[in-house]
């Protein structure tokens, strides 16, 4: 690419080049590098409109070469609905952070699925039971599906309950990876009774009521809680957020649009009663589960070193196989 062109790449591209396996390895890199204090902070900007919201998410990694991300996501749930588009549209502008040439414009929705669940997939690693076997996925679109194949990569499942307020969306989510990933899928309609048998719980709703409340769990369980990115949703009671031992993605970003603003709010907690990032964990700086007994509940509201370790990923990936659309800036 010179300095006056730039790599275009589709979803289509996106899909093509960036698997589960690897976007876990790279998400859990950005953690890391988070964690030992060699990152520079990452920042979002939200802004709120009719029926939905924009945000920007924007960070810097040091890998193969210094590189800048900003992610612009469209999150407008009704989309489907009324206009049969995607909840989520967005795209992702890659840079040179050494010189700020532009790199790449990458489609974000598929980067955006991907990198949440690897969160969590990095997350359950070190915060859920190793002999984890029965998980219960809330809100089965498109992220309860990647959540679900990020869980799987890292623990033999036996049982999946699939709840959604949408009963479609659930016996589509047991009809495809039912049977893709070869797991014994259950649609439910009780939510807290069968949280109570689960060894981990995906929450991945659009909800702005808590879903979770405080008698609904059992010791051990680890909670992913994923829905809550800005400010008015909500999925976990406050009450359950002051249980529980609790691990931010970005301490600063869920006191702001987390289940943990909810619970700072509701005075049920304050920051200092936060376990760790979830970068202090995977690098070694505090330790994560430490008992078979231990609630966890992992904020996961999306931290923008993700964006920028995936989309490096996809753009050296692209340029090894020459995929993608050179498109010029300057004439």
């Amino acid at each position: 690419m010179t300095s006056s062109s730039v790599l275009f790449l589709s979803s289509a591209d996106v899909r093509a080049l960036l698997t589960l396996d690897e976007c876990i390895a790279a998400v859990e890199l950005a953690f890391r590098l988070h964690g030992e204090g060699r990152t520079v902070p990452p920042a979002v900007l939200g802004l709120h409109v009719s029926h939905g919201g924009f945000h920007v998410k924007a960070g810097v990694l040091s890998l193969s070469r210094n590189y800048f991300a900003a992610k612009v996501n469209a999150n407008f749930p009704q989309n489907p609905a009324r206009f049969g588009l995607p909840t989520i549209q967005g795209m992702i502008i890659l840079c040179d952070a050494d010189n700020g040439s532009p790199l790449a414009i990458l489609d974000s929705a598929d980067i955006t699925a991907l990198r949440t669940a690897a969160a969590t997939a990095v997350a359950s690693k070190h915060l859920a039971r190793p002999d984890s076997r029965v998980v219960t996925i809330c809100g089965c679109g498109i992220q309860g599906r990647a959540q679900l194949a990020a869980l799987s990569r890292m623990f033999s499942l036996e049982t999946v309950y699939a709840y959604d307020t949408n009963v479609e969306n659930a016996l589509a989510l047991q009809r495809e990876l039912g049977t893709t990933l070869n797991i014994p899928t259950t649609v439910i309609h009780d939510l807290a009774c069968h949280i109570r048998s689960s060894d981990i719980c995906v929450t991945c709703t659009t909800s702005h009521e808590p879903l979770i409340s405080r008698d609904d769990i059992c010791p051990g369980i680890f909670i992913a809680a994923v829905g809550a990115d800005n400010p008015q949703k909500q999925e976990i009671h406050p009450a359950l957020m002051a249980r529980a031992k609790v691990v931010c993605d970005v301490i600063e970003q869920c006191a702001a649009m987390g289940d943990l603003h909810h619970a700072l709010d509701a005075g049920a907690m304050r920051t200092e009663g936060v376990h760790a990032e979830l970068g202090e964990i995977v690098a070694g700086r505090k330790p994560g589960r430490e008992s078979a007994e231990e609630v966890i509940v992992f904020d996961s509201t999306g931290m923008a070193l993700q964006d920028v370790a995936a989309a490096a990923t996809i753009y050296e990936k692209a340029i090894r196989k020459s995929v993608g659309t050179s498109l010029k800036l300057v004439a």
